[in-house]
């Protein structure tokens, strides 16, 4: 049976989504998913505008199929095939084509900072793609579609790309987790200069106050 890939699948990987690299173990890769999942849970999301119950929906599908391909070991070994990952003796390395960095996620630098440790995260990342081999990148790049991922992992696709992300915050008093995109400009199918701008609005789960409970 056949599974939707991701969002700009060609600009991330399965690992990528789940914040982890390509060697660990299954019980790293089912961690991980459990603690993204968390933060899709429906009292978390109960109140919330429907674009981000509709992203929230697509962005629990995403897990789901990361966990689907990755946690299987005959699944990941053909996707690890397929994308180009290659093990010798232990260590991993990636054939030409593949993003250049497979597993730089939130899991390797944290989200206790937040929105701004965030930001600084798809800074950090923009800079090392920029500093990698590149053919003579072209100058007009297809936009990806990046609602429904995390925000941490929407700053790679379009990094990857040389887009510029702008984020606008949806949510007052946000809980200090990586946030979801839930809307950009512009939409795709279209294609952008390099360097131009890519606006997600990002919808964090609210901090309720003490004793509260959900609609």
């Amino acid at each position: 049976m056949s599974r939707p890939g991701p969002a700009a699948e060609r600009d991330i990987t399965w690992y990528d989504i789940l914040g982890v690299l390509p060697g660990v173990s299954a019980d790293k890769i089912q961690r991980e998913y459990e603690a993204k999942a968390s933060l899709l849970r429906p009292e978390l999301i109960s109140g919330a505008p429907s674009t981000v119950v509709k992203a929230a929906s697509r962005a629990q599908s995403i897990l789901d199929t990361a966990l689907y391909v990755l946690s299987n070991p005959v699944n990941r070994e053909r996707y690890d095939e397929a994308a180009g990952i290659r093990r010798n003796g232990g260590g991993l390395a990636s054939q030409a084509g593949f993003p250049s960095e497979p597993g730089w996620g939130p899991a390797d630098f944290g989200f206790a900072g937040g929105w701004r440790a965030a930001e600084l995260l798809g800074a950090l990342m923009a800079i090392g793609d920029w500093l990698a081999p590149h053919p003579r990148p072209p100058r007009r790049v297809p936009v990806p579609d990046v609602r429904g991922l995390f925000y941490s992992v929407g700053l790679q696709a379009a990094g990857r790309l040389g887009l510029q992300v702008t984020a606008v915050r949806l949510t007052e008093r946000p809980m200090p987790v990586d946030g979801l995109v839930v809307d950009q400009s512009p939409l795709p199918p279209t294609t952008a200069h390099r360097g131009s701008a890519l606006t997600v609005q990002v919808w964090h789960p609210p901090i309720r106050p003490a004793g509260s409970r959900p609609a």
